[in-house]
């Protein structure tokens, strides 16, 4: 899902767990800034369509599809696209975009999937790894929908950026939670994400079984430096977030479970 990154440096005040990251509460706002804002529309979208390349014709499994701008650019080029999302809001403008008949499905990425092995070709998982503390089960459920030889391409907080700007805390090596609030037309929005070392997201995925293709730290997309030239230069000489491309292994069967 996307997100943006303009936060403030200090932690917010705990808050019930209950309301964090609760995007149906602030769907139709988030939607709206996110849509043409420079980090996600001129950065992290144009990036993920990047590394997927040429997609006429694959099947698609967009995880955490929001309100659906990559699905959409996605299916623009050609692709079968199946959307999830944990979201109902974010699901309805998804449908708003994508029309009556698009393959959407309200799910939880820490839950099963709702979709039978090796029926994709690829896997998007655009900003939302982040949201989790554990990412085995995830993985694990996005290989075992994947078929041999597919694909997962994945966008995430960059390590350093979340170990240094966010919340600072002195051990680079822990896997921990920051939070702090997103504000959305006037009203302010408790957020929660974890935070792990480099070596601790490429060990997870290639303990789920997947092959690690490349690992990009972009640059944002040359149009954005006339459309907004101070956000250009901060996102083009800082990090932000990190890609990955990951493979199942083409003479992978399908897992045991």
């Amino acid at each position: 899902m996307d997100r943006v990154t303009d936060v403030p440096e200090q932690p917010a005040r705990p808050a019930d767990p209950a309301r964090w990251n609760d995007y149906d509460s602030f769907a139709e706002a988030y939607a709206a800034e996110t849509e043409n804002g420079l980090v996600n529309a001129y950065y992290e979208r144009p990036a993920m369509l990047a590394l997927a390349g040429e997609v006429a014709g694959r099947r698609i499994l967009d995880a955490g599809c929001g309100s659906g701008p990559l699905s959409a650019a996605l299916r623009e080029r050609g692709a079968l696209v199946t959307g999830v999302d944990a979201s109902a809001a974010m699901l309805a403008l998804a449908r708003r975009r994508l029309g009556e008949d698009a393959d959407l499905h309200r799910a939880d990425l820490a839950d099963r999937l709702p979709f039978d092995d090796a029926v994709f070709d690829d896997v998007v998982a655009s900003l939302v790894l982040h949201y989790l503390e554990d990412w085995g089960p995830t993985l694990a459920e996005m290989r075992r929908v994947l078929r041999p030889g597919g694909r997962l391409i994945a966008s995430v907080d960059h390590p350093f950026v979340a170990y240094t700007i966010h919340e600072p805390r002195p051990d680079y090596f822990a896997t921990t939670s920051y939070t702090f609030p997103w504000t959305f037309d006037g009203r302010s929005h408790p957020m929660r994400f974890w935070r792990r070392p480099l070596h601790a997201m490429t060990d997870a995925f290639t303990t789920a079984g997947f092959r690690l293709v490349s690992l990009g730290e972009p640059q944002p997309d040359p149009a954005a430096r006339e459309l907004f030239p101070d956000g250009f230069r901060d996102l083009s000489t800082r990090t932000t977030f990190l890609f990955f491309v990951l493979e199942v292994p083409s003479s992978a069967g399908a897992p045991d479970h």
